[in-house]
């Protein structure tokens, strides 16, 4: 190839990809000068990465295989544009040979390895085939060219049970599968090439032992065109949920400085046996004692921000500068470890029901500022929208300290002071991870959040004093500023009466919709003298002082900061005893009861059915899977809710199904007769 080509200075940037990570590469390449072109599917008309760039180009319909995936849409997207250089970001067609050569066809550089490079490291399989060859130290696996079930099956025997089944290509978890047995091999193979196809356009698979009890180290390394190659150091990212990576942290707490030495070492080694250019990760699998090298990963890492914050370094900046061709800035040496990072990934999902995506709009975003050692990279705002067509992160949050302890209370704090509404996120459960005593004390593997889910998932606290006096001032608050604009309100005055007093009752349950359990009841008390709040037989004197997201409320002389979201009669509370959604019962009555059962098998978000599991006719006991959708670039498999049998499935595969329409009917097994 030819090396002007490859390696140019240029002065327009297409970001081929969307959310975090695009805006993250447009603000670094503005910083620098350079002209920044987004692009967009119909989804992402409104999106917060096609707002900040200079100028963005519609790619087609929110199916991300007719749009971010459509690389001739892609170059024409740069032609159109003028842009000279391309910059994949990760996911989609970052780890794509075809891309990185198709840019290089169309005269644009690609701010990444060359496709020899990607051919050689980005396949699992041939990186591993290398690796051997180079001497560097492999888990034991068939990462072969045959991929027929035979062939597969013979090979997870060799290995031996227990085995994990990847996708050869792409990464972030998808298309992965642990099997125990010879009886799941069959079932997780299949649905782990359909994840893999739709997630990265190829359902080549290999097959590793499965290591117990691991430990997932990595390395970041980056070269130039120059022949200089560094490594900057590693990273733990042990805490993983289905082997998606949920928090990171550099350096890694596991390893002491010989063993950091020997494992950068082997990352430079692997690199450096294809002269590696651009930014990669080397990832490798530790069992306590050992480190093997299980893939590269030969693009930006979601988790590079922790390795930044360590450094000193801005990796995008360096991966643009070799993509100009100049040499990297520093050498091995002169790379310095300071402190320690960890970061936390906020996603729209919910973690008390199996980590179901959520997809709607976010009407309410406040999250901390970025002082005092805390780092946020955002790809939403508050009024975005979040689709089912992609991935569900929201944002990284990352915190920088001295030392490793006090990185995480400062990140556990900018997660207790994140108030995100309209969607559900994960923000709560994050925080119960990183503070639980076991992960301070790096007592993980990566099968932690599996078996922690219970504790990291508890049930949401019940509203106590403080909660309920917070309801009622919130709900009076709301109702005082919103009558700001006329002059003579009575609710200008807190709790206004000219004469005598009066009294207000309010009702809550908890939850939304209608709530549950039974009705908490409170009373304001207000006219002449001072206000107070009466709940059973304790009367409360009480003060309220607004602020930006809430108010500052003084019970007794005690004074809480509390933040408040109030839509309608469903409120949202956090105070120093954590997060409450409330209800407020209707006080003219019409609440209704009805709502939408657990037993109702319907699409919980849209989707694509990708297999039906089950026929019509079948006795299914509670829990057996009947159908599989594809929702957010990840399979959700709905299943039985009881015993009994399957009526009728409502569906095909290949349907594309909207949130709420009923897709199968289970008749209970005591109410059918043969």
């Amino acid at each position: 190839m030819d090396r002007t080509r490859l390696y140019r200075r240029f002065r327009t940037l297409l970001i081929a990809n969307r959310g975090e990570i695009a805006c993250r590469v447009i603000r670094t390449a503005r910083a620098m000068g350079l002209r920044t072109v987004a692009v967009y599917s119909e989804a992402d008309r409104d999106a917060m990465h096609v707002a900040l760039a200079d100028e963005a180009v519609l790619l087609g319909p929110a199916r991300a295989r007719d749009s971010y995936l459509d690389i001739e849409r892609l170059i024409e997207a740069a032609r159109k544009t003028g842009a000279e250089a391309v910059h994949p970001g990760y996911g989609f067609l970052s780890e794509n040979a075809e891309f990185a050569q198709a840019c290089y066809d169309a005269g644009l550089v690609f701010v990444g390895p060359t496709a020899e490079m990607m051919n050689a490291m980005g396949s699992k399989s041939g990186s591993k085939a290398l690796m051997e060859k180079a001497g560097v130290p492999l888990v034991s696996g068939y990462h072969g060219e045959a991929q027929d079930d035979a062939t597969l099956a013979k090979a997870a025997e060799k290995v031996g049970f227990p085995i994990l089944v990847k996708a050869s290509a792409g990464g972030g978890g998808r298309g992965m599968r642990i099997v125990r047995s010879a009886a799941e091999l069959g079932p997780a193979i299949v649905s782990a090439k359909r994840e893999a196809k739709a997630a990265f356009g190829d359902d080549r698979m290999l097959i590793e032992k499965y290591v117990d009890n691991p430990r997932h180290i990595e390395v970041q390394i980056i070269g130039d065109s120059h022949g200089n190659l560094l490594s900057l150091f590693e990273r733990e990212c042990t805490l993983q949920r289905r082997h998606q990576k949920v928090i990171e942290e550099a350096p890694s707490p596991t390893l002491n400085a010989a063993q950091r030495e020997t494992v950068c070492a082997a990352a430079r080694k692997a690199a450096g046996a294809v002269n590696y250019v651009g930014a990669g990760t080397i990832e490798f699998v530790s069992d306590g004692k050992d480190v093997f090298f299980i893939e590269m990963n030969t693009r930006l890492q979601v988790e590079h921000p922790v390795t930044e914050l360590i450094t000193g370094v801005d990796l995008v900046e360096w991966q643009l500068r070799v993509a100009f061709g100049e040499a990297l800035p520093l050498k091995q040496d002169e790379i310095k470890l300071n402190g320690h990072a960890i970061e936390a990934r906020v996603y729209a999902e919910n973690p008390t029901k199996n980590f179901m995506p959520s997809v709607g709009r976010i009407s309410t975003w406040r999250l901390p500022a970025e002082t005092g050692g805390l780092r946020i990279d955002a790809g939403y705002r508050e009024g975005d929208s979040v689709s089912p067509y992609y991935d569900a992160m929201l944002a990284k949050m990352i915190a920088w300290a001295p030392t490793r302890e006090v990185a995480i209370d400062r990140l556990n704090r900018a997660l207790e002071d994140s108030d995100v509404r309209g969607i559900v996120t994960n923000i709560p459960f994050l925080s119960a991870l990183i503070t639980h005593p076991k992960v301070r004390a790096n007592a993980i593997d990566t099968g932690f959040i599996e078996r922690e889910l219970a504790v990291l998932t508890p049930a949401a606290p019940a509203p106590g004093e403080l909660e309920l006096c917070a309801a009622v001032a919130a709900i009076v608050n709301d109702e005082r500023q919103a009558a700001q604009g006329e002059p003579r309100s009575p609710w200008q005055t807190f709790g206004w009466q000219p004469v005598g007093r009066r009294q207000r009752n309010f009702a809550f349950r908890v939850g939304h919709g209608v709530g549950h359990g039974p009705e908490q009841k409170i009373a304001l008390n207000y006219g002449s003298g001072p206000s107070t709040l009466v709940i059973g037989e304790r009367e409360l004197a009480f003060a309220v002082a607004p602020k930006d997201g809430g108010f500052d409320l003084t019970l007794d002389g005690v004074k809480s900061s509390v933040a408040a979201v109030i839509d309608g009669h469903e409120l949202y509370l956090r105070t120093r005893n954590g997060r409450f959604d409330l209800h407020w019962v209707d006080p003219f009555g019409g609440e209704s009861e009805e709502h939408v059962g657990e037993d109702k098998i319907a699409a919980p978000l849209p989707g694509t059915v990708v297999a039906v599991l089950a026929e019509e006719g079948a006795k299914l006991e509670k829990g057996a899977p009947i159908l599989t959708l594809e929702v957010m670039k990840m399979e959700q498999t709905l299943r039985a809710p009881y015993a009994g049998v399957l009526k009728s499935i409502k569906c095909k595969v290949g349907d594309i199904v909207q949130e709420g329409i009923e897709l199968a009917v289970v008749e209970a097994s005591g109410e059918w007769h043969e």
